[in-house]
């Protein structure tokens, strides 16, 4: 079964969009070409073989660092199982890095047979390799230093968006977007949330004010608040 770059895995609580409060495993990949210039994990970018630590490294790692290991979901399922939570973990999420540059097709079917939901956070910007059951939230990352292209068929396949916003070219540029992913009937839009860049007050006005002229929803890095990984 195909393994994974790990770079740190641990049980905390979803801080944003749709499933904010819910317990989960973070799976943090390694690898990412996006190269967002306000990333706050820059760490996962490269991977670099000479950073290759154990399993047991990682599950012991507590500060970001840009090391990984190879772990495949056989043993990612026995790390969710054996977490001491009543009635076993619920709620995978598979981030980064880019998670999406690896195919997670066998770590979705892997959970779902034991009843863990799996959650994708992406970029947008590499083709999705998962399961039809995996939730999708798409963070769309455009015209970054990376030079990635948001990919039409990712944001289609979103079950949720998740816009960083910083300034008002934000919203002009995910309108822009928007319009070219949903310009059809058949294509539904999914629910729009918008995240404020690095909980800057200006930023937060910006989001409220749009969420309420568009009825779309205003996400906050509620772990940060919370003080959680």
């Amino acid at each position: 079964m195909s393994a994974l770059p790990v770079n740190e895995v641990f049980h905390t609580i979803q801080g944003e969009a749709r499933w904010t409060g819910t317990p989960a495993v973070f799976l943090r990949l390694q690898g990412c070409p996006v190269g967002c210039p306000w990333c706050d994990t820059k760490h996962t970018w490269e991977v670099d073989e000479a950073k290759k630590d154990t399993w047991d490294g990682i599950l012991a790692k507590t500060k970001d660092a840009p090391t990984f290991t190879e772990a495949t979901p056989d043993m990612i399922v026995d790390y969710c199982l054996s977490l001491p939570v009543k009635n076993h973990v619920r709620h995978l999420v598979i981030t980064g890095g880019e998670p999406a540059l690896y195919d997670l097709k066998p770590i979705c079917v892997a959970m779902e047979r034991v009843a863990i939901k799996v959650q994708v956070e992406t970029s947008g910007t590499e083709p999705l390799r998962v399961s039809d059951r995996a939730w999708v939230t798409v963070s769309p990352k455009l015209n970054m230093p990376g030079g990635r292209q948001v990919l039409r068929d990712s944001v289609r396949r979103a079950n949720e968006i998740k816009m960083p916003v910083g300034k008002p070219a934000d919203i002009a540029a995910l309108d822009q977007l928007l319009e070219q992913c949903f310009d059809h009937v058949e294509h539904i839009q999914p629910p729009i949330w918008l995240q404020p860049l690095s909980q800057s007050p200006k930023a937060t006005g910006l989001c409220v004010a749009v969420a309420l002229e568009r009825n779309w929803q205003v996400s906050l890095q509620t772990h940060k608040y919370l003080g959680v990984r």
